[in-house]
């Protein structure tokens, strides 16, 4: 009898015990980690990007828990700097949102926002400043900026900085020429993941309106066709369509320019611009640089 019991106890056991492997498993997430040179990486970014601008500031890099990772201030940063720059990365960290939007909310109007410094939220920062870091689609932690220029170069450093592991493991992306060709054939976004810079397959068969794009720079490389585009100047008219984004009737006072086919032409953001006229088809390269 004791022969009989045995053998399906033992069945039980290694069922029970699959069947618990099988269940932690599946409890439980994998996520992509913030490692402490992931961390130094986005600092140096910042860094690298201040002494461009021939500023100062103080970086702090925090996990997604709001723990610093790593901290440091350039020379000459008001030493105050330092504890704001991690109460921006923390409350960006914890919240998973930029901190501009919560200095935004409390400029509105909803000043209550600030008693959630406290407890768990000790050192809630609502300056903008503060921006999460993302990899591999996950939110892995979060940058902080404080004491460069004015706080619009605080969240400018940030931004750059939080973009750096993005931009480090991006993947290689590859448009066989039957892709490129039919993102031509209407006109299509050819490349765009979110990160600093787009790429269109652009095609035009007539004059457009003029455009203002506040953030992107437009780098246009011609393929084929020509046309006459008009930069700089005064556009008319101006609507806005969205965030950034501009549109006028025409432009008044500006530069002309044929281009044909090779050229390549580079219109910083701000920058009004219109294609006048057009030979079509003119098609087009048009990098976007954030």
């Amino acid at each position: 009898m004791e022969r009989h019991f045995c053998i399906p106890f033992a069945r039980i056991l290694f069922a029970a015990a699959t069947c618990a492997a099988a269940l932690q498993a599946n409890s439980v997430n994998e996520a992509p980690v913030l490692s402490l040179d992931g961390a130094r990486t986005v600092v140096a970014t910042a860094i690298k990007q201040a002494r461009t601008l021939k500023t100062t500031g103080a970086i702090a890099v925090v996990d997604t828990g709001g723990n610093v990772l790593a901290l440091e201030r350039v020379d000459g940063t008001f030493p105050a700097s330092a504890g704001i720059a991690i109460g921006k990365a923390r409350t960006a960290a914890l919240f998973q949102k930029p901190t501009r939007v919560f200095e935004d909310a409390v400029n509105k109007g909803r000043t209550s926002m600030v008693a959630l410094s406290g407890g768990a939220m000790e050192g809630f920062t609502p300056l903008a400043g503060g921006v999460p870091i993302v990899a591999s689609g996950k939110v892995v932690g979060a940058v902080g900026v404080s004491g460069a220029a004015s706080a619009a170069q605080d969240e400018e450093l940030a931004l750059g900085a939080a973009k750096a592991l993005d931009m480090a493991s991006a993947p290689v992306s590859y448009f066989e020429s039957a892709q490129v060709s039919n993102a031509f054939a209407n006109g299509a976004v050819l490349f765009d993941r979110g990160e600093r810079y787009m790429i269109h397959a652009s095609r035009r068969e007539k004059p457009g309106m003029a455009e203002i794009h506040d953030d992107d720079a437009d780098i246009v490389h011609v393929l084929d066709g020509s046309a006459t585009i008009v930069t700089g100047g005064q556009a008319a008219n101006v609507k806005t369509i969205a965030d950034g984004e501009s549109r006028g009737d025409s432009i008044s006072g500006g530069e002309e320019r044929k281009l044909a086919k090779g050229d390549v032409i580079v219109i910083p953001k701000g920058v009004p611009h219109w294609f006048k006229q057009v030979d079509a088809p003119f098609l087009y390269y048009v990098v976007k640089v954030r």
